[in-house]
């Protein structure tokens, strides 16, 4: 039947397919047609007689379309969306600029000459909620030290910081979704933008394993203080030819590595 205008504002008409028994109501839009403002719905059903809804009925149809367009078509409900990235900037305090920083801290891990336990290495912040007093002995968490001297200091970072602890800052990039670290490589490939680029790093090879950090090239003590307490430490590496095709890589040189994100 024709759907004629009776004021001069606009309203959405519903139309729904019912059956015989008004029972198994399927709902869909056949029409949606901008005619009046007015607060009456019309719904017309096949073989059944056509009514209007109450107020209440309208505004719980409505907002079911309203919601369930906004998701189709990606329209933002008003509620806030976690978006961005995190990453470890390992060696520095703080994050490049335009990054948030979430927290700045330490770098810890297992002590060097433990047979087990952990592996990797932890971004520890400097302002803990420290936990209770132990009396077993299982300790496995130790302040991280630069070994960088002249025999394992990655040319172009510096050398005055051999036997000083590690700084690292925890960074939130609000504008990327993923990051990736690469080995090998101090740019990113094309459609990735670098972070922060720096040398790969990790404990000695005779120590008990560790994790590789890609430490900043332009890497900085936590402080003033010099330790030699050689707890959870950080080398320099090499590449070794052989399995490791060369070309195209070269025997004994540094390992360079980049962070990117997109």
């Amino acid at each position: 039947m024709p759907i004629s205008s009776t004021t001069p504002y606009t309203d959405f008409i519903v139309t729904f397919c019912c059956d015989s028994k008004r029972k198994n109501v399927n709902m869909f839009l056949s029409a949606l047609v901008v005619v009046v403002t007015t607060s009456l719905v019309l719904v017309q059903c096949h073989d059944c007689k056509d009514y209007d809804l109450s107020a209440s009925d309208q505004s719980f149809l409505m907002k079911h379309y309203l919601r369930t367009t906004r998701k189709e078509e990606g329209i933002s409900t008003g509620k806030p969306v976690a978006s961005g990235v995190t990453y470890v900037r390992w060696g520095k305090k703080g994050c490049p600029k335009g990054v948030d920083m979430v927290y700045t801290g330490q770098v810890g891990g297992n002590y060097h000459g433990n047979k087990a336990g952990g592996v990797n290495y932890l971004c520890l912040p400097n302002d803990p909620e420290n936990g209770e007093s132990q009396k077993d002995d299982n300790a496995q968490l130790f302040g991280s030290e630069y070994e960088i001297g002249s025999s394992y200091k990655p040319s172009g970072m510096k050398g005055d910081m051999q036997e000083k602890e590690v700084p690292c800052a925890v960074c939130f990039q609000r504008r990327r979704s993923v990051h990736l670290m690469i080995p090998g490589r101090k740019t990113c490939y094309k459609g990735w933008t670098s972070e922060y680029s720096g040398f790969l790093m990790t404990d000695h090879k005779n120590h008990s394993s560790k994790d590789y950090l890609c430490v900043d090239k332009d890497a900085e003590p936590l402080d003033n203080k010099t330790s030699n307490e050689n707890e959870a430490l950080l080398y320099g590496i090499r590449t070794k030819c052989g399995s490791l095709r060369c070309p195209p890589y070269k025997d004994a040189t540094d390992v360079r590595c980049v962070v990117c994100t997109k």
